[in-house]
C-alpha cells in the first residue's frame, strides 16, 4: 500500500494550539487506498523543512501534503508556488527572524506544487468546504517547508508529488482575534483534506 504523508506544524505566535495538525492528526488511517501518516514539524525556518524531508525519507510516501495555518483567510487554499525568500513578520519558535532573504541559495526562485491544486480546491468545494486556490504561501516557514521540499525532490528527481494547503484559524483562536477575524471548524477543515488527497490519488 502506497503512503500519505500528511504534515501539521506546532502552535507559534503565542497561540495554544494550531489548527494544521489539529486536521492532520485527526485523518483517517487510509485515504483513496493510501495508508495515511502524520508529522508534526516545528515551527522553524531550518527544523521544519529539514523535519519534512526526514519523514520523506523514512516513510516512502507517495504523496506528500504540509498543512499550515493562514490566520486571516476565510478558506481551505492549497498553494500553487513556493519561492526562495524569507522576510519573517515575527520570529519563528527558534527566535530566527529572516528578512528579506533568500532561502536556498543557487536555487531557482520559485517552485510550483506538483499536486493537482485547481482540482483540489474543486473537490473541497464540491463537498461543501469553502476553498480557492493561493497564489501566494507567505515569506513565513509555510512557504519554507513548501519550497524546500519541492526544490528537494526536484533535485533529487523524486516521483514523489507534494504541496501544501493553508486552512484558517480554528474557532478558538477567532474568540481571541479582532472582531470578524475568519474561522474554520477543525471537522469541516478534516472534511476538506480528506476531498483534496482523494482528487490527488485520483490524478497523475
Amino acid at each position: 500500500m502506497e503512503k500519505i504523508l500528511v504534515t501539521g506544524f506546532e502552535p507559534f505566535g503565542g497561540e495554544r494550539t494550531n489548527p494544521s495538525w489539529e486536521v492532520a492528526s485527526t485523518l483517517p488511517a487510509t485515504i483513496a487506498g493510501h495508508a495515511v501518516v502524520c508529522e508534526r514539524i516545528p515551527v522553524s525556518f531550518s527544523r521544519g523543512p529539514a523535519a519534512v524531508l526526514a519523514a520523506i525519507k523514512r516513510e516512502n510516501p507517495a504523496i506528500v501534503l504540509c498543512l499550515g495555518q493562514a490566520g486571516g483567510r476565510a478558506k481551505v487554499t492549497p498553494e500553487l508556488v513556493g519561492i526562495n525568500y524569507a522576510d519573517a513578520r515575527i520570529p519563528d519558535n527558534d527566535g530566527v527572524r529572516p528578512r528579506g532573504t533568500r532561502l536556498l541559495e543557487g536555487a531557482p526562485d520559485a517552485h510550483f506544487s506538483t499536486l493537482p491544486v485547481h482540482a483540489m480546491a474543486q473537490a473541497m468545494a464540491d463537498a461543501g468546504v469553502p476553498a480557492a486556490v493561493s497564489y501566494t504561501a507567505g515569506t513565513y516557514v509555510c512557504n519554507a517547508v513548501l519550497f524546500s521540499t519541492l526544490h528537494a525532490l526536484a533535485k533529487s528527481r523524486s516521483t514523489v508529488r507534494a504541496g501544501f494547503v493553508h486552512v484558517p484559524y480554528a474557532p478558538e483562536q477567532a474568540c481571541r482575534a479582532p472582531e470578524a477575524t475568519p474561522y474554520m471548524p477543525v471537522p469541516l477543515m478534516r472534511k476538506a483534506i480528506v476531498s483534496a488527497l482523494e482528487c490527488a490519488c485520483s490524478r497523475d
